[in-house]
């Protein structure tokens, strides 16, 4: 069996509700050791997270990786700013894309590749009330098909 192109650290399940996706692109993270071992014990949360273009960087602000336990005093602060690596190309891309109004860098899930920790990056513009709750209305009623079918297939 084929081993999986990347193992999930973690998902912003709530990123692909409140925001239309335009496109995504992949970032690696400066991290320190404690932070490395935090992740490798599934310790991150990235719900409040976004990230930001300052000047010819990017960085990841309110990513939430967990103190880890056996660090001591070499621990790291949980929600710190850590600096993202992308081409300076693509920092440049984004950055002028970010200019534009109601646009945002939203992480979307963090995991490892080839033993490096990696971000993946959507571009996004927040969704109105009523996009949402047409989402809703949609997941709802494809459960329902499912739901359907399976009864369906079971009878028969």
């Amino acid at each position: 069996m084929a081993e999986p192109a990347h193992k999930s650290i973690c998902k912003n399940r709530k990123a692909r509700f409140q925001y239309t996706i335009e496109e995504t692109v992949e970032a690696g993270l400066v991290l320190t050791g404690s932070e490395v071992k935090s992740l490798r014990a599934g310790g991150a949360n990235l719900s409040d997270a976004y990230a930001q273009v300052r000047g010819t960087e990017m960085f990841l602000h309110k990513a939430h990786i967990a103190p880890y336990v056996y660090a001591g005093n070499a621990n790291h602060l949980p929600e710190r700013v850590r600096k993202l690596l992308l081409h300076r190309r693509e920092i440049h891309r984004l950055g002028g894309r970010l200019r534009e109004r109601g646009l945002t860098l939203v992480p979307i899930e963090m995991y490892w590749k080839n033993g490096r920790a990696k971000v993946e990056l959507g571009l996004g513009r927040g969704k109105k009330l009523h996009d949402k709750r047409q989402a809703i209305a949609t997941r709802e009623a494809d459960m329902r098909v499912r739901q359907a079918t399976r009864r369906h297939a079971k009878r028969g």
